[in-house]
């Protein structure tokens, strides 16, 4: 059986040491200056500058090849709300609209991700780069996926496995469980 084609960026599933991940994630801000729409499941990287406060820094979708600060699991109008009270049902923030997001930044997280290509067994412990999609403002859900072009050289993300799932299996659109192999946590430079 094919897999589904049903991109829905980066999930968040366990942590490197086999422990299930435990939902922690931390408050980001995103400007209205920014003319991106975001979704759930978009990674983001640090933009440099933070809120009115100077308590929540700011993100920014990533491009390819961009260190990665974390995932996006989650909107809210107020850092310590995390809906939107003029509307409880908006899945994903509008572009040039001000907003702040959950991130999960954990550098030892383990995402599922689904592949832009072709998946085989041969690229089990490659690295590949971002493919930034356009997400679904009906479900809030990124159209962010891994290429389909793996490399031993060091990329964004770091393909360990497929998802072991009775509806996953090599071949095209297969998901993979990733870690981000350029987090910002982990460079060791600028730290």
């Amino acid at each position: 059986m094919a897999n589904s084609d049903i991109p829905s960026g980066f999930k968040p599933v366990k942590t490197l040491n086999g422990a299930a991940w435990n939902g922690q994630a931390n408050v980001y801000y995103i400007p209205a200056t920014d003319a991106v729409a975001m979704f759930k499941g978009d990674a983001v990287k640090s933009a440099g500058s933070a809120d009115a406060t100077g308590m929540t820094p700011t993100v920014a979708q990533v491009a390819a090849g961009d260190a990665v600060r974390g995932v996006i699991i989650g909107f809210g109008t107020d850092p310590n709300i995390m809906i939107n009270p003029d509307s409880p049902n908006a899945v994903h923030r509008a572009a040039s609209t001000a907003m702040y997001c959950l991130v999960v930044d954990d550098p030892n997280v383990i995402f599922e991700v689904q592949d832009a290509g072709t998946a085989a067994a041969v690229n089990v412990g490659l690295s590949a780069d971002i493919v930034v999609g356009t997400g679904s403002t009906v479900t809030g859900k990124s159209g962010m996926e891994v290429s389909g072009t793996k490399a031993a050289t060091v990329a964004t993300c770091k393909c360990l496995r497929l998802v072991n799932r009775e509806d996953n299996a090599l071949g095209a659109n297969a998901k993979w469980e990733i870690l981000f192999g350029e987090h910002e946590m982990r460079l060791a430079t600028g730290v």
